[in-house]
This record gives C-alpha cells, sequence and structure tokens, in this order.
C-alpha cells in the first residue's frame, strides 16, 4: 500500500489506479495520531451535547453511535473535507468538480453486529456499472480491526452488473487500517460495517463526496447555519454546492450561489462556459 511519505502527485496517481482496478485503496499515516485524537474529542462532546443515542435499525447499528452534519460544527472539521490527498483522489475518480455529500462520524460499539453488504449508489437509477457518482472516505480515529467492525469490502465488486442483495451474506475482507489511515473507496464497492467482538469502540469519520451532478445525501445548503457557512473558505463554499457545475449548472442570474450570499469572487470563466 502507498504511504502519505510519497509525493502528492505521485500517490495521487496510485490511489486512482488501485481504486480503479480493486475499487479500494488505503492511505497510511494520512493524518497524524494529534488530529485524530482531537476530532474524536470533539465527537465525545457533541455527542454528550446531543444526547446520541445508538441507532435503532440494523444498517445503522443497534450498538452503533452516529453524528451527521458535522460541518455545521466548524471547528477542526472545516479541514476534513479539504484533505490535500483524500480530495484531489475524489476529483480524479469522480471526473472533476465535485460536491461534499455527508460528513458523519461512526463509532461501532462492542457487541455490534456486521452492518448489512451494500453499495452506496445503489440508490441510484442507473445501469451497473456505470461512471463513478460517488467517491467515499473513512478515517480511522482508531485502528480499524476484524475483531472491533473494520469496514467489510468486496474487492472488485464496483466492476458488477448488479447492486447486492439487502441482508445477503457475501464474502468480504476486513480494510484493517492503524489509526491515522484512510479508506477511500468508489460508491458501487459493495461493503459495510464489521461485527465488533472486542471490549472498545471503532471509531471513524465517514467523509464523502459526490459528483458535481448529483443531488448530496445531505442538505449541506441548509443543514448549515448561514453564519457557520460565512467563516469557511470560499473553496469549502464550493464544495459544500454554493458554486456552479461546469459553468451552467446552479446559477442564480449568472451568479454563483456563494456570489450572492457572500460576496465571494466570480471563477475565472464566464458563467455560462461549460468549457
Amino acid at each position: 500500500m502507498p504511504s502519505a511519505e510519497a509525493t502528492d502527485a505521485a500517490l495521487v496517481a496510485d490511489l486512482v489506479a488501485q481504486i480503479e482496478a480493486d475499487g479500494y485503496a488505503i492511505v497510511e499515516d494520512a493524518i497524524s495520531a494529534e488530529v485524530a485524537d482531537g476530532l474524536a474529542a470533539d465527537i465525545a462532546r457533541i455527542e454528550a451535547h446531543l444526547g446520541i443515542e445508538p441507532g435503532d435499525n440494523s444498517f445503522e447499528g443497534e450498538a452503533t453511535t452516529r453524528v451527521y452534519n458535522l460541518l455545521s460544527y466548524g471547528g477542526p472539521w472545516l479541514d476534513v473535507p479539504l484533505h490535500p490527498v483524500v480530495l484531489p483522489v475524489a476529483e480524479a475518480v469522480l471526473g472533476g468538480q465535485i460536491l461534499v455529500s455527508t460528513i458523519s462520524s461512526i463509532a461501532i460499539g462492542p457487541g455490534e453486529t456486521a452492518q448489512p453488504i451494500h453499495a452506496d449508489d445503489q440508490v441510484m437509477p442507473l445501469t451497473r456499472p456505470h461512471v463513478p457518482t460517488v467517491c467515499n472516505s473513512m478515517w480511522a480515529l482508531t485502528d480499524f480491526t476484524e475483531a472491533n467492525g473494520a469496514t467489510r469490502i468486496v474487492p472488485g465488486s464496483h466492476k458488477l452488473d448488479h447492486a447486492p442483495g439487502y441482508g445477503r451474506h457475501y464474502d468480504s475482507i476486513a480494510a484493517e487500517m492503524a489509526k491515522g489511515s484512510i479508506l477511500i473507496w468508489t460508491g458501487s464497492l459493495w461493503h459495510g460495517g464489521g461485527a465488533n467482538t472486542t471490549d472498545h469502540t471503532r471509531l471513524g469519520v465517514a467523509m464523502n463526496y459526490c459528483a458535481g451532478w448529483v443531488r448530496q445525501q445531505e442538505n449541506q445548503q441548509l443543514g448549515i447555519p448561514p453564519e457557520t457557512m460565512a467563516g469557511f473558505s470560499p473553496r469549502l463554499r464550493e464544495l459544500c454546492g454554493l458554486g456552479v457545475y461546469r459553468g451552467l449548472i446552479g446559477h442564480i442570474d449568472k451568479q454563483t450561489p456563494a456570489q450572492r450570499l457572500y460576496g465571494d469572487r466570480p471563477p475565472g470563466h464566464h458563467l455560462f462556459d461549460k468549457s
């Protein structure tokens, strides 16, 4: 597996090639232990503030807690979508302009059973296989092991002509990785959270992107308070959906939403220039 010590361009190219071939790749040492611990601490703070309880269904997990819409909390979360390796990999996989689809925490607790195998894009009415529409990542804030619920994947399944049947068994492997690593996969890859047979929680952050022409899983424009969005960089606002796609899709009277709301500089090309 490639290491984040390689040059960024070479690393991105290697990761994209792996994702095209196998459906996934792992970036080792992608974030420091200090960053991982800081994100974990903020998740604990938010969970306590909101009184988060485990899910009530087999998909979210009945011993798993989740915090959605993490960008709305600002602070350390503003750097997550802009990771210098993950973002360009997602852009390459999805063909250029992309959006933040969702960013959430997933804490798989002791005793959790395996999540049903699924593909993140299988709700889309598209013939499979198809061009990538979703590129997702899982940030390991603890070690991910087979025993504690590491994401289970079916390598090469992104090339199949059908989606998995919900609740059916499929042979899969555990995407084991050390704390600070990041798993990246294309949305057509069959996968699911693993069972946790240990006494410790497996904590990760799902940082997911979609192509610029695909509807986001979380409504970033309404889910993030305007006063919070005002503190975002222009690039992050664009990723949240306040730009336009290919110079045309999503404009307001020939302005981008970010121009209209926050006075961001217009794009360097004519708004209706799709080239």
